[in-house]
């Protein structure tokens, strides 16, 4: 099923500018935000700027088990032979592994980590699932990087996901500098939808995941956001956290340093905005891409 109107029109033969958003930044009401784990400073800079990090959020020697379950995963040739894993273009190196919430129990767990999931719902204002999840590598010296690109264009496009009630949970792995290609933000850029020119071909997720031309957003709105609002690279030791709504412009470099860089990353999507048929007009994407199974809502770790 399917919006009779498409909110946010995108992939289109013409240019459309952009416009501002309709959907609001934060859903908690005043109980939940007033009760949940974020302060009213917190709440608002993420209103105003898209998204938060904080340095050390998990502690470094527990991520120490996923880095060497991770390390597993780079000699395993069934798993390189998956279709929910990308490799880096004309290499074997794995760039994302996707759905590997599904693959590991120990990633599947941490998708419930209680203060996590408590952030989520006080800024989503509800239960949530994961629409996706994935571990995007960046081995020194080789690893590629991603385009300019909101994530909420290519799911609302591609996923039928009708409105801007995700986010996304980057959890760092490996410690992020500033030359390992660490993700970049353009903040405020949520406050605006940028709709893409071009029409979505059939199976476009095989190739725009190793190499996105389409969904990729015109540079002169991206000059003029990034004019507007500047650059932000959170970086952090292994551990740190990054929240960035679903609309955030966001992409990151190649690295060019000897220290690799993965990270994990967890969407958490509102079950009060469950998906649709995609609004370009294709089949759905995989499952692996985009959750259409199992929308129950996620229970923190400990709760019966």
């Amino acid at each position: 099923m399917r919006d009779s109107q498409d909110l946010f029109p995108t992939r289109l033969e013409r240019k459309l500018g952009m416009f501002e958003r309709i959907d609001p930044v934060v859903y908690g009401d005043e109980a939940q935000l007033a009760n949940g784990p974020l302060d009213k400073s917190q709440i608002e800079a993420y209103e105003r700027d898209g998204f938060l990090s904080f340095d050390g959020f998990f502690d470094p020697d527990d991520m120490q088990a996923f880095i060497d379950e991770l390390r597993g995963y780079e000699d395993d040739a069934d798993l390189k032979l998956s279709e929910g894993t990308v490799l880096e273009p004309g290499r074997e190196e794995i760039r994302t592994v996707f759905g590997i919430h599904q693959v590991s129990e120990r990633f599947n767990r941490l998708t419930r980590d209680p203060r996590l999931l408590a952030i989520v719902k006080q800024l989503l204002g509800s239960d949530v699932y994961i629409h996706q999840s994935r571990i995007n590598y960046k081995p020194g010296f080789k690893g590629k990087g991603f385009d300019w690109h909101s994530d909420f264009e290519t799911w609302h496009s591609e996923d039928g996901m009708p409105r801007m009630r995700a986010l996304s949970c980057s959890i760092v792995l490996t410690d992020n500098g500033e030359f390992n290609g660490p993700l970049m933000l353009i903040p405020g850029s949520h406050r605006y939808f940028v709709p893409c020119v071009g029409r979505t071909p059939e199976n476009n997720y095989k190739e725009s995941l190793k190499s996105q031309e389409v969904g990729v957003p015109p540079a002169s709105s991206l000059r003029e956001l990034m004019l507007e609002n500047d650059i932000e690279a959170p970086k952090g030791p292994a551990g740190s956290l990054i929240i960035f709504e679903c609309n955030t412009l966001h992409g990151s470099n190649i690295n060019m340093s000897c220290w690799p860089r993965s990270n994990l990353f967890f969407v958490y999507n509102s079950v009060e905005n469950t998906l649709h048929e995609p609004y370009c007009g294709n089949r759905p994407r995989p499952e692996f891409l985009a959750d259409r199974s199992d929308w129950q809502p996620l229970e923190p770790l400990g709760e019966p």
